[in-house]
């Protein structure tokens, strides 16, 4: 354990200095191909800074314009902003872009900034989001909303259904195998590993309980992935 913090220690300085780095980057550019190409790139420097590696099974889907994943860590989104081929317009909580960090980290790239409390600023969001897409962009969200502290996953809002019916794409999930075990920042530890990532086959968002049938899917394979590291 004490290892496992020392690294911890160790990537984490370096994650707010690249971090820092990247941002200050982000402050003089306006193209976004740069800009995504600065972020892959990174994402990919801190697999080798890690020391993991990625098992992928499926394959990306080129008809996807949504992405959703289930979250633990933050290594989600860099395995995926690494592995994923294409420019990524992430969606998430309004609070996050109201931390001066995160604010440039947010905007710049033009990730999307959801204010869940409030139900009109669901047509800023449509709006913005149709924009993305007709840049070429892949939206992605976590359904979860925030990160799962248990094995199990939590229930999925309403965001990405509603995201998919009035923008009309076809969805994705990804399922990431217990990303924590590899950088958790709860206990301050990280670790080399290999990161099994699941790309699922495009769902059926006809069917208007997909949403919650996607989750028991991927619940139901993250299970069976756990049971097979055991034995």
């Amino acid at each position: 354990m004490i290892y496992k913090r020392i690294k911890a220690l160790i990537y984490w300085c370096n994650f707010i200095f690249s971090v820092a780095l990247v941002l200050i980057f982000f402050c003089f550019l306006k193209n976004q191909n740069i800009i995504y190409k600065i972020r892959h790139n990174w994402a990919k420097m801190q697999r080798y800074i890690i020391n993991y590696s990625i098992d992928l099974e499926g394959e990306f889907d080129k008809e996807a314009k949504m992405i959703i994943m289930n979250h633990q860590s933050v290594l989600d989104i860099i395995a995926l902003e690494d592995l994923y081929p294409a420019n990524l317009a992430w969606i998430a909580k309004k609070e996050l872009a109201q931390i001066p960090v995160f604010k440039i980290a947010m905007l710049r790239p033009k990730f999307l900034c959801i204010d869940r409390k409030n139900p009109r600023d669901l047509v800023r969001i449509l709006k913005e989001a149709k924009q993305r897409l007709s840049e070429g962009r892949v939206l992605s969200i976590f359904p979860e909303g925030t990160r799962s502290k248990s094995e199990k996953l939590l229930k999925f809002q309403s965001g990405a259904a509603v995201l998919a019916q009035k923008l009309n794409i076809k969805v994705q999930p990804i399922l990431i195998v217990d990303s924590a075990k590899i950088l958790d920042t709860k206990n301050f530890t990280a670790s080399s590993g290999v990161l099994k990532m699941i790309a699922l086959p495009i769902v059926d968002t006809n069917n208007e309980k997909w949403l919650e049938n996607t989750r028991k899917l991927m619940q139901e394979r993250l299970d069976k992935e756990r049971l097979k590291n055991t034995t």
